[in-house]
Parts: structure tokens; sequence; C-alpha cells
């Protein structure tokens, strides 16, 4: 899965990769955690766009979108069978930029599980795929576009500390992954995990557990813990 990301060079970020002129303005964000406001890149009504989302996906069907907290991530190899990712997956695509992620290595609720943080080698932002919607509750003065982020499985780099990783969008790849109109065929052959080659992968301290440590020490390395 993929529980945490950040993008901590916010100032780096080059919005016209991405096809957009302007973005609401961002910190340095170390820590993103579900149930926080991300920053994506989607295809609306009125063109691409780049705004802030809840993550946390909540379907346009939801009758309580507390069902959000439980739709994080998404399978991609499941994504279209999933009533909740569904519609998303065939036309409602986004790009969340990122700069690391974290991934912890040991089994789901084990003590002591290993935090590992994981980058390109060269430091660039690069754009995490995900799934959007758009839901409003009954008297709802404004609706609440939401995401989830698409899982896939894990390159060599990663293998040994999870079994699955986040989806990466290559650059050349944007226009046909934001484009609703893009057949199935063309958006499945961009799930596939990206080049363990471009990545580095460093242990971290359990700091990063703890969603409201958000400055640059979650990213300094320490020992591995032996397993």
């Amino acid at each position: 899965m993929c529980g945490r990301f950040g993008l901590t060079r916010p100032d780096q970020l080059d919005l016209r990769r991405f096809g957009i002129g302007e973005a609401p303005a961002q910190p340095p964000r170390f820590n993103i955690a579900p149930g926080t406001d991300v920053l994506a890149i989607r295809q609306g009504k009125k063109g691409r766009r780049a705004d802030l989302v809840h993550w946390g996906l909540v379907p346009s069907w939801a009758k309580d979108p507390a069902i959000g907290h439980r739709l994080v991530n998404a399978r991609s190899d499941t994504a279209l069978e999933r009533p909740a990712f569904r519609i998303p997956m065939q036309k409602r695509r986004c790009l969340l930029p990122a700069d690391v992620f974290y991934e912890w290595q040991g089994k789901s609720g084990q003590r002591g599980r290993q935090p590992w943080a994981v980058a390109m080698k060269d430091g660039a932002i690069f754009a995490l795929g995900g799934l959007w919607d758009y839901w409003k509750g009954p008297g709802a003065a404004e609706g609440l576009v939401s995401c989830t982020i698409l899982t896939t499985a894990p390159n060599d780099l990663l293998a040994p500390i999870h079994d699955r990783m986040p989806v990466i969008v290559a650059s050349d790849d944007y226009d046909r992954w934001l484009d609703p109109g893009s057949p199935p065929q063309a958006v499945t052959a961009l799930l596939a995990p990206v080049d363990s080659a471009l990545m580095r992968a460093w242990p971290i301290s359990s700091l990063v557990n703890d969603a409201t440590v958000d400055d640059a020490r979650v990213l300094e390395p320490v020992p591995a813990r032996p397993r």
C-alpha cells in the first residue's frame, strides 16, 4: 500500500510538465497522511486543473463520507472490478506530485515494523497515479472531491520491503493518464512498477509513524533493524 508520502520541495514543481499554469501554494510537506488534503492534477469540466483534494476516496454514490477512511489505496489490478473505483478508473484519473513515499517492512500489525523512505535517485519530483471522485451529501452546500492512490506489484527494490508499491506515471504518459477518453488498454499499460534502477530506498526512524511530525527529521537515515 501507500500510506504516506511527501512533497518536500514544492518550489521545484514544474507545472508546465503537467500542462497547467497555476496551482495552490503549498508548504513543504514531509509526512502527508490519509485524511488530509493533497495536491492533485486532474481533468475537470473546464480543462486540466491542480487543486487540493481529500485523500480517502468517497464514491459519488456513498451514503456516508466516512467510507473514505477505508479507501486511501486501490489495487490497480482489481480497480475496474470494484464498485468504488470502476468509474473513476475509467474516466477520473489524477496525478499526485511527490518526491518521496514511505513503506513499512514487516507484517501488518506487527510491532517494530521498519519504515523506509523511497525516492528517485536524482531527487526528481514524480507523479503518483490516483483516482478521484465527487460526492455531495443531501442538503450540502458544497461537494467533496476526494482521491485514492493506485498500487501495483513491487519492483526489485521494493519487493524485500513490501508486497505493493504506488503506481508512478512517467511524465511522457501524463496526457494519456489524465485523458478520460483513453481506452482501458492504454491505461493498463501504465500500471507496471517503475524501474527499480531509477529509485533508492533507505531505512528511517519511527518518527514517520506520527503524522503530526511533518518535517525533515522523518527523512534522516537510520541503521536498519535486524529482521
